[in-house]
C-alpha cells in the first residue's frame, strides 16, 4: 500500500477483510491503540467530535473546521484509512463540495453523508426528519463531483427507516448509489433480518452500525457476515469505556481523597512510554542538542 492514497487503502481494506471491522476513535492516541490491535480501518464520529471534543450533543452544532481538526490529529498519528462522519455536509452543493476537498486534503479516506434535514439529530434519537430522496441525490452528486482522488469513497447514510420503513431504505439506497455513492450506511435498523433484506436488495456494500444502547441489536461479526454486511462500525465503543473509567476514577479521588485503590486499573507510566516509543524521541532530542551518552 506504500504510496497509495488514503482512499485506495480503504478500498484495499474492504477487499482484505469482510466484513471490515471499523473501530471508532476520538483522538490520536485511541487511533494508535486501534492500529496496534490490527484494525484495518478507523472511524471519526460526528457525535464523538461533538460529545468529546466540545462537550456538546450531536445536534449539528459542530462544523466542518471542528471535525477537520480531529481528522488531522488522527491521520497524522496513524497510516490507517479513516472514514469520517460529515453529517449532512454542512450546507448546499458548494459547501458539500468544499467539505469533500477539505476532508481529502486532511487525509481522510472516505466520508458518509446523511439524508437528514440540516437540523439533524443523533440517528438513535426520536424526532428525526429526512429530506426528499431527490434532495439527497443532489447532495451526493455534489460530493461525487468534488472528488480530487478517484479512490476517495463517498458513502450515503439513510435515516429513513423510522419514517419510511424498509422499502424506503432500499429505494433510497438504490437511488443514492446511482447518484454517485459507492456504499450504504443504513442507520438504526431494528434487527438482523432487516440488515439481511437491505444487503440482498442493494447493489453495493452495506455498513452496519453496531453502536451500543441504540435502536439496532448488537449482532456478532459472523452473523452480520452471513447477512451480507460488508462493513461493521463500532463508532464510540472505546470512547464509552474510556469515559466511564475516567469518571469512576475521578469520583474515587473525590470521595476517598486518594487514587491508591485504583492504581491497578490504570495504564502505568512505563506502559505509556513504551507505547509512544518515548525513548526514541528522547534520543532524537539529545542528538539535536548535541548530547552524548
Amino acid at each position: 500500500m506504500k504510496g497509495s492514497s488514503a482512499g485506495a487503502k480503504f478500498r484495499q481494506a474492504l477487499e482484505l477483510e469482510r466484513p471490515l471491522q471499523i473501530m471508532g476513535v476520538i483522538n490520536a492516541y485511541a487511533a494508535r491503540m486501534a492500529s496496534s490491535l490490527g484494525f484495518r480501518a478507523l472511524y471519526l464520529s460526528g457525535a464523538g467530535v461533538a460529545n468529546y471534543s466540545y462537550a456538546l450533543p450531536d445536534l449539528g452544532i459542530t462544523c466542518l473546521e471542528d471535525v477537520l481538526a480531529d481528522v488531522r490529529r488522527v491521520t497524522e498519528a496513524v497510516d490507517l484509512p479513516l472514514l469520517v462522519d460529515i453529517d449532512t455536509g454542512w450546507g448546499g452543493a458548494l459547501t458539500i463540495a468544499r467539505s469533500i476537498r477539505k476532508m481529502t486534503d486532511a487525509g481522510a479516506a472516505a466520508v458518509h453523508i446523511e439524508d437528514q434535514v440540516a437540523q439533524k439529530r443523533c440517528g438513535h434519537r426520536p424526532g428525526k426528519a429526512v429530506v426528499s430522496a431527490g434532495e439527497m441525490v443532489e447532495r451526493l452528486k455534489a460530493a461525487a463531483d468534488a472528488k480530487t482522488d478517484p479512490d476517495f469513497l463517498i458513502m450515503a447514510r439513510t435515516d429513513a427507516f423510522q419514517s419510511e420503513g424498509l422499502s424506503g431504505v432500499v429505494d433510497r439506497a438504490c437511488a443514492y448509489l446511482e447518484a454517485g455513492a459507492e456504499a450504504i450506511f443504513a442507520e438504526a435498523l431494528p434487527d438482523l433480518e432487516a440488515f439481511r433484506s437491505v444487503c440482498a436488495a442493494v447493489p453495493g456494500p452495506v455498513l452496519a452500525n453496531m453502536t451500543e444502547f441504540g435502536l439496532s441489536p448488537l449482532c456478532g461479526l459472523e452473523e452480520l457476515k452471513e447477512a451480507g454486511v460488508a462493513m461493521v462500525l463500532y463508532p464510540l465503543t472505546a470512547a464509552r469505556a474510556m469515559q466511564k473509567a475516567a469518571f469512576d476514577a475521578m469520583r474515587t479521588v473525590r470521595e476517598t481523597g486518594s487514587q491508591v485503590s485504583i492504581l491497578g486499573s490504570m495504564q502505568t507510566r512505563k506502559e505509556l512510554y513504551d507505547f509512544l516509543d518515548y525513548s526514541a524521541y528522547e534520543a532524537a532530542q539529545d542528538r539535536a542538542l548535541g548530547k552524548t551518552t
